[in-house]
Formats: C-alpha cells, structure tokens, sequence
C-alpha cells in the first residue's frame, strides 16, 4: 500500500511540474467549448487548444462549430503559432461565410500573416499578403467593429514595406550609387507618403543629390527638413549632413 501510494504521489508530483494542472472534467460537448471559452478568457491557451481541437473535428454539425473555430484561431494567434492561426481563420471564412465570426476572422487572419513577416531587410512576401488581406476586410466588411484597427494594422504593413524600400536606398549610397538610391527613395515617397518614412526618404534623396555631384540642392533639402521635423532625431541628422556639406568646396 505504501508503494501505491508513493507511486500515486509521484504521478500527482510529474503532473504538476509538467502542467501544474490537469484538464477540467468534461461531460458533454457543450461542456467542453464552454470550458475553453473559460480558458482562453483565463489565458490558459494551450489547454483551451486542446478542447478545441477535438470539439472542432468531432462537432461538426454542431451549431457553434464555427465560434469553435474562431476561438482556436486566436488561441493560436495568442500562442504565436501564426501559421495555425491562418489555417483556422481561413476555414472558418471557407465553410462557414454566413458565420458571425467570419467578418472577425477576415481581420484575424491579417494578423496571422503579419505574424510570419519578416524583417524589413528580407523579402516581405507575408507583410503583402497582410496588407492584402487588411484591404480585402475593410472591403468586404465596412461596418465591422475591427475597421479602425485595421486602419492602423494598414499603416504598420505599408510602413513595413516603406522601410524596405528606403533601406535598400541606403545600401545603394553605400555602394556610391546616386541613381538607383534615388529611384528607391522616389517610391517612398510616390507609394507610401501616408508613412512617416517620408522625411527618412526626403533625407536619402538629398544625399543621392549631394553625392551627384548636386551640392546646393541637397542643402536646400536639408535646410526644408530641418524647418519641417523641428526637434525630432531626423532633423539633427539632416543638420548634421547639411554641415557637412556646407565644410566641402563646391
């Protein structure tokens, strides 16, 4: 008997380190989505994944499937397994579009792309399909209650993808050359002028100017940033080129 139980508080002993807990008792299926919603509402992500996932395969007449669905989406989203995430968001939108939550899935699934974006100096294929899809939303969805995060969730990928270009600009001055910076920084501004990567953009263009040999254009630049982004770090940069500029002879 001793040995059972030791054996018994073993098991309760390997159960906590590895959990802290066990899974609620689950009577129904009913039962089991309402425990997840408690779950997630509770931050419990990975057991609420759990009951999720076999409610969502084992319920799929259920009249709630698609909230399930829903929920396990943003249990991933929370997890950062961004790919999952998308895989959830794009069935719900699949199979169930008349859903309540499809319009909320539409939003989501930007994220879940915007989640697997890498940085600005690698390609940005998931910053675009972000973008696409935050667009696709607002679109399809206007008077959904996401609208105005999807406004900012816009701004971010397209700034993204401004970074992207005017970093390119900056490798290309670098290199010494003046022309190809120039075509990136134009698109900056061109393409992404609602991004505060202009005035980083205006600054490039100026010294693709000086480094073409265009000395008084570029300080004149230089002198317009400095007035305009008064007290903010490109300013200094901009005053800080200007004078170096100004030293050199023409």
């Amino acid at each position: 008997m001793r040995r059972i139980a030791g054996l018994a508080l073993g098991l309760a002993a390997l159960l906590w380190a590895c959990g802290g807990h066990v899974l609620p008792e689950i009577h129904s299926e009913a039962d089991r989505l309402s425990v997840a919603r408690r779950l997630f509402a509770e931050h419990e992500y990975a057991d609420a994944i759990t009951l999720l996932k076999t409610y969502t395969t084992s319920s799929g007449g259920a009249a709630d499937v698609d909230e399930a669905v829903y929920l396990l989406g943003q249990c991933y989203l929370k997890t950062h397994d961004w790919a999952l995430a998308a895989t959830e968001f794009e069935r719900l939108i699949k199979d169930y579009p008349e859903s309540d939550s499809t319009g909320s899935a539409a939003f989501r699934l930007g994220e879940a792309y915007f989640g697997q974006s890498r940085k600005p100096d690698f390609d940005q294929e998931y910053t675009i399909k972000a973008l696409d899809q935050w667009l696709a939303y607002k679109n399809t969805y206007p008077g959904h209650w996401l609208q105005r995060e999807a406004d900012a969730k816009i701004l971010e990928a397209r700034s993204r993808l401004a970074k992207k270009l005017a970093a390119t600009g900056r490798l290309y001055l670098k290199l010494k050359l003046p022309q190809p910076a120039r075509v990136y920084f134009q698109r900056v501004l061109d393409e992404y002028g609602d991004t505060p990567l202009v005035a980083d953009a205006r600054l490039g263009l100026a010294l693709a100017e000086a480094r073409d040999g265009k000395r008084d254009q570029a300080i004149a630049t230089l002198r317009e940033l400095e007035a305009q982004q008064s007290g903010q770090p490109i300013a200094e940069r901009a005053a800080r080129e200007r004078r170096r500029l100004e030293r050199k002879k023409p």
